[in-house]
């Protein structure tokens, strides 16, 4: 018997969360989204999130504000942001990213 869990998601239909992010592919203790576009900002408040995250960066540049350290990111970088580290993002330049949240952070309102 083939196993049913097997997803193909496409991002040009993927549902779109409230911070501009495009869902991509979710098992039960990973996903991915995807941050396409992303304008240039300057004031996004620090969060702490109920969840890790590892990105790569597609294209463009931002600021990791981290924990006290500032981390530039750049095309071809990928960064962790640990669960509940405190930590904004300053968009430089419109930014491409994909990143993957353990657990995913759709589910049970962590992207909240």
């Amino acid at each position: 018997m083939a196993d049913s869990s097997v997803k193909k998601v496409d991002a040009d239909y993927s549902p779109t969360g409230a911070m501009g992010q495009r869902y991509l592919a979710s098992g039960k203790l990973v996903s991915m989204r995807l941050w396409d576009e992303e304008p240039l900002a300057t004031d996004k408040a620090p969060s702490r999130r109920d969840y890790e995250t590892v990105g790569f960066v597609i294209a463009g540049r931002a600021e990791l504000h981290i924990e006290g350290q500032i981390i530039q990111l750049r095309p071809g970088d990928s960064w962790v942001v640990p669960k509940g580290a405190e930590h904004a993002y300053r968009i430089l330049e419109r930014f491409q990213a994909v990143e993957a949240t353990s657990p995913p952070a759709q589910v049970h309102g962590r992207d909240e």
